[in-house]
């Protein structure tokens, strides 16, 4: 038998790439890839992948492993976060890792109970023979922790693989979903309100690379207001990766529907040109749809009549994850996930600039484009687009160091 790493190892179980046909190893390889750029701020890791679980092992023993581990349940393709310690497959080595590893935990727990998966179907044991082993040495070992086979406080977990046994406690959920980067990329506008980042995760959840857009009106918003959007986009790297957000200068566009437009129209032309410029720049970097934080019927400019006007202009697919969702289940994610905090901070957005007292709700689009009439589309576009400004988004700045 082949000498087994006796330090922690972090093992990470993949959600749906499992069920993937011919096409899986790509799926797979994506993965790999995103846990080891994710990884490389944290230290060195061997990172390596058999039975559709990801082994990541410390180089040496300074690295923070709540700290790894934390960090890769926001890496989307994962289903479940392990921290385990390795041995030998043998009866005793997982009965003496159990005792060393599982020690405090069991010292605190009232009752436990061991579980074991043997994916190494060569194994002479069962999976019930081993937990009754391990199970057995535990209880001597811990007589003051009574044995629950129904209601444990605590699972203590054993699983025999082709190369070691593991010992664990209960995995962390991981972030599910698909690898950032195999589902193409798209735009996402990007407000500083509690929706679009919320929108932004849940479709970079599906594998897709994001380039977060932010319309941004100079002084009428202020730099404060700019910064909460690029903390936003940093609070997003966690689970999306580094992030080049687009930060659109808008005011001028903004002051000339003032001066030319129907008031009544206001928002819903404003939302025509970040449509508009949101497109120009998806079809730049190659992108096949635009994502918005919209959610039927929230706010004026989010009835049927005024997301149909506003989505008429562009020619991609319009993806509004939030659409049909109560408010409050979008608060429950974006406390989830960390952008909560920031997106409450009191710092208006564009959106908020030359509101309308009484906006048109149900709009056709021929009042619309009458209304707009009076403008050069072309000509603002033009010089938005000309003075846009790139930022890059990592997680960690050391991150610039490494050149990721």
């Amino acid at each position: 038998m082949c000498e087994v790493n006796m330090q922690d190892i972090i093992l990470l179980k993949q959600g749906e790439i499992v069920l993937k046909g011919l096409n899986k190893k790509y799926f797979e390889q994506k993965l790999i890839s995103n846990v080891k750029r994710r990884l490389r701020s944290l230290g060195e890791f061997d990172v390596t992948c058999t039975q559709s679980t990801i082994y990541v092992e410390p180089k040496s023993d300074d690295i923070d492993m709540d700290e790894t581990q934390q960090a890769m349940t926001k890496v989307f393709g994962i289903a479940a976060v392990v921290r385990a310690a390795a041995c030998d497959k043998t009866p005793e080595a997982m009965a003496q890792k159990a005792i060393e590893y599982m020690a405090e935990a069991m010292r605190e727990a009232g009752s436990f109970k061991v579980e074991t998966r043997r994916a190494d179907k060569a194994f002479p044991m069962t999976s019930i023979e081993v937990s009754q082993y391990v199970g057995g040495e535990l209880a001597e070992a811990f007589p003051e922790t009574a044995v629950d086979v129904h209601n444990p406080e605590l699972t203590v977990h054993v699983e025999v693989r082709e190369r070691a046994a593991y010992i664990h406690r209960p995995p962390l959920p991981g972030a599910g979903g698909l690898p950032v980067g195999c589902g193409g990329t798209a735009v996402t506008l990007l407000s500083g309100g509690i929706d679009s980042p919320v929108s932004t995760y849940m479709i970079a959840k599906r594998g897709v690379h994001m380039i977060p857009v932010h319309f941004f009106s100079f002084p009428y918003t202020s730099e404060l207001a700019k910064q909460k959007v690029l903390d936003l986009a940093k609070e997003l790297t966690a689970y999306c990766g580094r992030l080049t957000v687009e930060v659109v200068p808008f005011t001028h566009i903004q002051t000339e529907i003032r001066d030319k437009c129907p008031e009544e129209y206001f928002t819903l032309i404003m939302r025509r040109f970040m449509m508009r410029i949101a497109q120009r720049i998806a079809l730049e970097h190659g992108c096949k749809c635009l994502v918005t934080g919209e959610n039927l019927g929230q706010v004026a400019s989010q009835t049927m009549e005024a997301m149909g006007v506003t989505g008429a202009v562009v020619s991609l697919p319009l993806f509004t994850p939030l659409i049909g969702m109560d408010k409050e289940e979008i608060v429950t994610i974006a406390r989830r996930i960390g952008t909560l905090e920031t997106s409450i901070l009191p710092y208006e957005d564009c959106c908020t600039v030359f509101t309308p007292k009484h906006p048109k709700t149900k709009p056709t689009l021929a009042q619309v484009e009458q209304a707009e009439a009076g403008l050069d589309v072309e000509a603002l576009i033009s010089r938005a687009l000309e003075q846009t400004e790139k930022v890059m988004v990592r997680y960690d700045e050391s991150e610039a160091d490494l050149g990721l």
